[in-house]
């Protein structure tokens, strides 16, 4: 069985599908609704979301089957990633690069295999959203659609979710490279290296790019301004009175 190829941008590709943090991780429902969708836009008895990894392919969501990764050796999706189009193979009995494949010899019998590249602006490919058959057959065009979008739209949870963690280290990172902050029990305040104790929004503030905004929640208002919550309760009895 004849291996893919490394793409020539391999290691950056790696170290794209790392910022993601994704590898290992549990099962999430807004990446099991985009594999559901495309079993059944395709009439496809898998679908998966797979992320090529150095030696591994590695199933974040599936449908169909109960494996979490195989070797890349055996992987479709190493050979789909070095495009960015779509990679369909409508038989993979008459493929060379698959004929031997255990994927195709043994469980699940793949047939028809259609990869739709992971690729972020940088034109990384981390992975596909691919689905499977076990019988020969294409895509019609609207299917193929669907996949693109659905393509893309993994894409934009993986970056969404590479910014939030970004977001969560920024509050943790300190000019000193100390990852502890110091925080009253009290009045919740933090203190910085020098001792000094201040609100945890000026806190951040002077170490990371964050900017807050400001109010009152609701359970405070009922603590602090038990006469502004009184003229709310009021009103509102007013408003519920009124034919």
């Amino acid at each position: 069985m004849p291996s893919s190829l490394l793409p020539e941008n391999e290691a950056e590709r790696i170290n794209a599908l790392n910022e993601y943090r994704i590898l290992g991780t549990s099962p999430e429902q807004s990446y099991d609704d985009i594999t559901k969708i495309a079993a059944t836009v395709c009439s496809a008895p898998i679908a998966l979301m797979s992320l090529v990894d150095v030696d591994r392919q590695w199933f974040k969501s599936k449908v169909g089957v109960d494996i979490q990764e195989t070797p890349r050796d055996w992987s479709f999706c190493a050979h789909a990633i070095h495009s960015s189009d779509p990679l369909v193979v409508p038989d993979a009995t008459m493929d060379s690069r698959f004929i031997d494949n255990p994927l195709v010899c043994g469980d699940p019998q793949i047939r028809l295999y259609a990869g739709f590249p992971l690729e972020n602006s940088a034109s990384l490919r981390v992975g596909t959203l691919c689905v499977i058959d076990r019988r020969p057959r294409y895509l019609t065009d609207r299917e193929c659609d669907v996949m693109k979008a659905l393509a893309r739209q993994v894409v934009a949870f993986l970056e969404l979710r590479k910014k939030s963690i970004n977001l969560i280290e920024s509050f943790c990172t300190h000019s000193g490279g100390n990852r502890m902050i110091s925080t009253c029990s009290y009045c919740r305040k933090a203190q910085d290296q020098n001792g000094e104790w201040m609100h945890l929004d000026k806190y951040l503030s002077q170490r990371s790019s964050l900017k807050f905004t400001h109010g009152i929640c609701d359970s405070c208002i009922e603590q602090h301004f038990p006469e502004v919550l009184d003229v709310w309760r009021s009103e509102d009895e007013l408003k519920a009175s009124e034919p």
